[in-house]
């Protein structure tokens, strides 16, 4: 290799080392309170909460860094996000209602057969109550003979047996009244999500 070859080298080198070196450093680009535009390889520390661009050697943007922002605005932002996830939901639920119904007859018809359902369920529960406070009223009757029902200090202790019977008898009477109370509230909340869905519909399509 001679000696020309080797100084070529040499400075393609240095230039090389120079070019990766002006690369791998940052240029700030920020605009204070005043509005006068600053760069600089470094942000001073009375800049350092403010927003700021890096760009190139041809000063162009390549990155922002954000400004710190206060609690109020993180809690604003944090709402906006909210109603936009809110929005979106709800262009969802029109589509699949405009998807699903042609008009609100369709809407009032599936109402009602879902409405009816609860309906008949909580008519065979109220039947089936009626059945067992019969029976309830019945072992009463024949508890009233033993004691710890009778008020006869002579009266027999009640047999276990009726005791058990009396016991479960209470307790399924108890579970069917809760049953029933919930298909009623199962038919309200049917009905008033149906009467939604019923004005949200009539909003979309302009029928109100």
């Amino acid at each position: 290799m001679t000696s020309q070859t080797l100084k070529v080298l040499t400075i393609l080198c240095v230039l090389g080392g120079s070019a990766i070196a002006q690369d791998s450093q940052k240029l700030y680009r920020w605009v204070d309170n005043e509005g006068v535009t600053h760069f600089g390889d470094t942000i001073p520390a009375e800049y350092a909460e403010i927003e700021r661009q890096i760009v190139n050697q041809h000063g162009i943007t390549v990155d922002v860094m954000r400004a710190k922002r206060t609690a109020e605005e993180i809690q604003e932002e944090l709402r906006q996000e909210e109603l936009r996830a809110e929005e979106e939901l709800q262009r969802r639920a029109d589509r699949a209602l405009l998807a699903t119904y042609l008009s609100v007859d369709e809407i009032v018809m599936h109402r009602d057969r879902r409405v009816e359902l609860f309906q008949a369920q909580a008519r065979v529960t109220e039947l089936y109550l009626r059945n067992l406070q019969r029976r309830m009223d019945s072992l009463n009757e024949e508890a009233a003979k033993f004691r710890p029902y009778s008020d006869d200090p002579d009266a027999p202790m009640i047999d276990q047996d009726l005791a058990d019977d009396m016991s479960t008898t209470k307790q399924t009477i108890a579970r069917h009244e809760q049953n029933l109370q919930r298909f009623r509230q199962d038919e309200q909340s049917i009905v008033a999500r149906f009467d939604g869905d019923i004005d949200r519909f009539k909003a979309l399509k302009g029928l109100n």
